[in-house]
C-alpha cells in the first residue's frame, strides 16, 4: 500500500511541478480532497525558489486547499455521517457537532490552521454533516489556510525550508498546548463577537427610541 502510495505522489509531483504557480494550487487540491502530500515541504520550496511572491502563493495553496475541501465537505452533506462516527467516534463527533453550532465559523478556521497530525478532513467532513452553510465554510476553510501558508512562508523566508520540520516536530510534540492555545484564542474571538454584536444592539436599541 505504501508503494502505491508513493507511486502516485511521484505521478503527481511529476504532473504538477511543470504547472508553475498553479502547480501549488493543484498539489493542495489533491492533498485536501484526495492523496495526503507533503504540502507543507512543497509550500516551503515554491516559497523558497520564490519568496518575493510568497503572498500568492499562499493565497494558492489556499486557494487549490479550499477547492480539495469542498468534495469532502459534500460527501458530508449527502450522508458521510456513519463515516464521520466510525472514524472518531461518537461522542467526539458529537464534542465536535456542539463547537460547529456554538462557534461556527472559527471552529472550522482554527483546524484549517493546523499542520499534520490535525485530522482537517474529519473537521471538513464533520462540516458537511452538520451542514454548515458553503459560504461560510468556503470563508472558514480560505481564511485558516492563508495565515498557515502565510506564516509558514514568512518562516521559510526568514530561516529557510529546514524549519518546516523544526515547525512540523514542534506542533506534534506540544500538539495539547498547542491546542489549548488555539482554543484559547477561539474563545476571545468569540467572546469579542459577542461584545460587538451586544454593544451594536444597545446602539439600535437606543436609536429607535
Amino acid at each position: 500500500m505504501k508503494h502505491l502510495l508513493a507511486k502516485w505522489t511521484h505521478w503527481i509531483l511529476a504532473i504538477l511541478t511543470p504547472l508553475g504557480i498553479w502547480g501549488i494550487a493543484g498539489f493542495a487540491f489533491v492533498d485536501a480532497s484526495f492523496l495526503g502530500m507533503p504540502l507543507d515541504f512543497i509550500v516551503g520550496g515554491y516559497v523558497y525558489a520564490s519568496p518575493h511572491l510568497f503572498l500568492l502563493l499562499s493565497a494558492m495553496a489556499a486557494f487549490g486547499s479550499t477547492l480539495g475541501s469542498i468534495i469532502i465537505y459534500w460527501i458530508g452533506y449527502k450522508g458521510g455521517e456513519v463515516l464521520v462516527v466510525k472514524r472518531m467516534g461518537a461522542a467526539r463527533f458529537q464534542k465536535i457537532h456542539a463547537s460547529f453550532e456554538k462557534y461556527g465559523f472559527l471552529a472550522l478556521m482554527v483546524p484549517a490552521m493546523l499542520p499534520p497530525p490535525t485530522p482537517f478532513k474529519l473537521f471538513v467532513l464533520s462540516a458537511g454533516v452538520t451542514e454548515m452553510r458553503l459560504s461560510r465554510f468556503v470563508s472558514a476553510i480560505f481564511l485558516g489556510r492563508l495565515l498557515r501558508f502565510c506564516l509558514l512562508a514568512l518562516l521559510v523566508i526568514k530561516f529557510g525550508p529546514e524549519i518546516v520540520t523544526l515547525f512540523g516536530g514542534a506542533i506534534h510534540n506540544h500538539l495539547r498546548l498547542t491546542l489549548a492555545i488555539l482554543a484559547a484564542l477561539v474563545l476571545a474571538g468569540w467572546w469579542i463577537r459577542l461584545v460587538r454584536k451586544r454593544n451594536r444592539n444597545r446602539k439600535n436599541h437606543l436609536a429607535t427610541e
